[in-house]
């Protein structure tokens, strides 16, 4: 459900699949089969089916596949709001998703503090990991298109973020099993190989469940997703079918 990805994704964290959106069919009970675009002077949904597979908004205008929609007064002032609500929701998510940047990062650097790293495995750690956040961050204030988060695309760029990062956390938490073994300490050492095997896996759940603190500011954003989905309401394009670019339930 594209929404899930309107502008920017809403929630992100680090591990597992490492970009992880909270659900706004399950949080807004919201929906969408389009991609959304911000362009310079118009809005674009798109989508790959079914038909319309276009939709343009422009200042009160409609074009459903290329073909302009007539439209009475009435519609027109709704688009024309339905665009710059949508535009001005904007801003709030991409700050929504920068927080979840923040907070990702942070319980990555509780979870860090548990792992008894040495002093150059964590500065190392919290340098890539600072280095990982503004970047996010920096696509995220750049966005103006769920495109830019389609799935592969944001599960590589997450992948090389994990790839970058748990390594380091593995390999220090070996050197640590390796010193309990040669103290003579196996049962730790053994404790601490299987704790690297399994970080990724570990990891997963805590963080997410330390994330469930974005959720009321996910929540802040409902209403307005509920109004965009009360303003399309009525308006049809040009194949006389509506809009229904958003789905919101109960």
């Amino acid at each position: 459900m594209r929404l899930q990805r309107l502008l920017v994704l809403l929630t992100l964290s680090f591990v597992g699949p490492a970009l992880h959106a909270q659900d706004l069919a399950a949080t807004c009970h919201a929906s969408s089969s389009y991609d959304v675009t911000l362009k310079t002077d118009s809005v674009l949904f798109d989508r790959a089916a079914p038909a319309p597979f276009h939709v343009e908004l422009q200042q009160g205008a409609l074009r459903t596949d290329g073909a302009a929609a007539r439209l009475n007064a009435e519609d027109q002032d709704r688009l024309a709001l339905f665009e710059r609500e949508l535009r001005a929701l904007a801003p709030r998510v991409r700050s929504v998703a920068q927080n979840g940047v923040d907070m990702a990062a942070q319980a990555m650097r509780v979870e860090a503090d548990g792992m008894g790293l040495d002093s150059g495995s964590r500065t190392e750690f919290d340098r890539r990991l600072g280095e990982h956040a503004s970047e996010l961050k920096r696509r995220i204030a750049a966005s103006r298109s769920s495109h830019d988060w389609q799935g592969d695309a944001a599960n590589q760029y997450m992948n090389q973020i994990a790839a970058d990062l748990l390594p380091l956390l593995a390999a220090d938490l070996g050197q640590q099993a390796i010193n309990a073994a040669l103290g003579g300490d196996l049962q730790a050492a053994a404790s601490l190989r299987d704790r690297a095997a399994d970080l990724a896996t570990e990891l997963q759940p805590r963080l997410q469940q330390r994330m469930q603190a974005l959720r009321p500011q996910v929540q802040a954003l409902c209403p307005s997703i509920q109004r965009l989905a009360e303003l399309q309401q009525g308006v049809r394009g040009s194949d006389g079918k509506p809009l229904n670019l958003v789905q919101v339930g109960q």
